[in-house]
């Protein structure tokens, strides 16, 4: 799936999602990722789901983000609340989805100028 995004606007943005990869700023990756619309583009740790751990949502919070968008992979999947503990005493909003309604949702808030933060896991092809 192509995504729209605004070549003047200076932000990370996702113009590309598919089975095994995500695209930013029109290069593609297939591993898990973290960006923000300013910020610099890194590795998630968890490659699935059931890797997910409380220390990988921890260490979002140093990037203060407004809002922490969760892309879970192909499909929504809620993690254990304690796994998410840090964030809710942080007081930063997050949302789950899947990974594709993350993507588009990602774009709208960037578009909105907020400061938002992805986490998103690629499945492998």
């Amino acid at each position: 799936m192509k995504l729209q995004s605004d070549p003047h606007s200076g932000a990370n943005t996702i113009t590309g999602y598919g089975d095994g990869y995500v695209e930013i700023n029109k290069t593609p990756y297939a591993h898990a990722v973290v960006l923000s619309s300013d910020g610099a583009i890194s590795n998630w740790p968890p490659q699935t789901f059931a890797d997910l751990e409380a220390g990988h949502f921890s260490q979002l919070i140093d990037l203060k983000p407004e809002l922490i968008l969760i892309g879970t992979g192909s499909r929504q999947h809620f993690p254990r609340p304690e796994l998410l503990k840090s964030l809710i005493e942080a007081k930063i909003g997050f949302e789950i989805m899947d990974s594709q309604a993350a993507c588009r949702t990602y774009n709208i808030l960037v578009g909105e100028g907020r400061q938002v933060l992805l986490a998103l896991m690629v499945e492998p092809a």
